[in-house]
């Protein structure tokens, strides 16, 4: 399965993102949009699975950290 991401931060700051991954993000998780680190706090299914994929939308608040 694949899952289509939709990353959407809290900070209004950042643009988010959306990513291909092949297992499904979890609360508590982090990643790394552009150069800044942010938690998920929040995971929902946008659509049922259609066929090899699934859509997710992923809520995150930055964590502080920033990458060089």
């Amino acid at each position: 399965m694949i899952y289509k991401v939709s990353y959407v931060p809290l900070d209004g700051k950042n643009p988010g993102a959306i990513a291909n991954i092949e297992k499904p993000p979890q609360v508590g998780e982090k990643v790394v949009l552009g150069k800044v680190e942010f938690e998920i706090v929040e995971v929902m299914e946008l659509m049922p699975p259609r066929g090899e994929f699934s859509f997710l939308h992923a809520t995150c608040r930055p964590t502080g950290k920033e990458l060089p």
